[in-house]
């Protein structure tokens, strides 16, 4: 199975998505640091919202098959500029999660993945496990 690289802002999914990728029960958990597992590396939300962290992303990114950029579907803005998708040297695919929620606006999440570089996007909601198995294939192909 390919390595995923999660990155995206505090509280946006990531190691919900993590916990629901590996089949373990969903439960709230601050990532202080990253977490690196068999096919997973979660990334703490504050080195990408932060300047001086985001080297260690680009570092941790060596060690992945894909990266992920995450958006939680109600977000009210990004934090990937448009056409970051083309510094890396790793295949990059956009996932939008909380796809459940009641004010989701999958759109204009679309649209910013979109914008940032990503052709492939996949939409998860961790909690009813839409889009979990999609993305398990896609990890596996």
């Amino acid at each position: 199975m390919k390595k995923l690289m999660l990155i995206g802002r505090s509280e946006c999914g990531k190691t919900t998505l993590k916990q629901a990728l590996r089949g373990e029960a969903l439960a709230y958990q601050k990532t202080q640091a990253v977490d690196y597992m068999d096919f997973l590396i979660d990334t703490p939300g504050e080195y990408a919202q932060t300047k001086n962290l985001g080297g260690a992303l680009a570092l941790y990114s060596y060690e992945a098959d894909i990266v992920g950029l995450v958006i939680q579907a109600n977000d009210q803005y990004s934090l990937f500029p448009p056409n970051i998708v083309s510094q890396s040297t790793r295949e990059v695919i956009g996932i939008i999660t909380q796809t459940d929620t009641v004010d989701a606006n999958i759109d204009r999440a679309r649209l910013w993945l979109e914008l940032a570089g990503c052709t492939t996007i996949f939409y998860i909601s961790s909690y009813t496990g839409d889009g979990i198995e999609e993305l398990l294939q896609y990890l596996d192909s």
